[in-house]
């Protein structure tokens, strides 16, 4: 780190914005078919539930609801990343788009974990 630099923030509630923006936005160039129409309801749901919790886990009344916030959290990253790898879709931008998002749930799958283990 550079002399009198800040360390950077990760802004959590941020992050999950993006990912359920970058969810919607690879649903809506999937190719039409009807096993990706329901994989997609099911991904987008999935995927915006993680900023939605979390946004109610930041509110939460008390530790034990804040807790069961960041577990559904953890829950539907995982859930996302099941939706991903059952999209049907064509190799190229799509099959690398849909890695860099997998690879985004896990990510966050792994953050949630570490805030439950830490609150604990």
């Amino acid at each position: 780190m550079i002399e009198g630099q800040k360390p950077k923030q990760y802004d959590l509630e941020e992050r999950t914005l993006q990912f359920a923006k970058q969810v919607v936005g690879f649903c809506r160039g999937l190719p039409k078919t009807v096993a990706n129409g329901e994989i997609g309801k099911q991904l987008i749901r999935a995927a915006t539930s993680v900023g939605a919790n979390y946004i109610e886990a930041s509110e939460s009344l008390s530790k034990k609801d804040f807790l069961m916030r960041i577990k559904i959290c953890r829950k539907e990253a995982k859930e996302s990343g099941y939706w991903l790898k059952l999209v049907e879709m064509n190799k190229g931008d799509l099959h690398k788009e849909s890695e860099v998002l997998l690879q985004e749930s896990v990510e966050l799958m792994k953050i949630f974990g570490a805030i439950v283990s830490k609150s604990q």
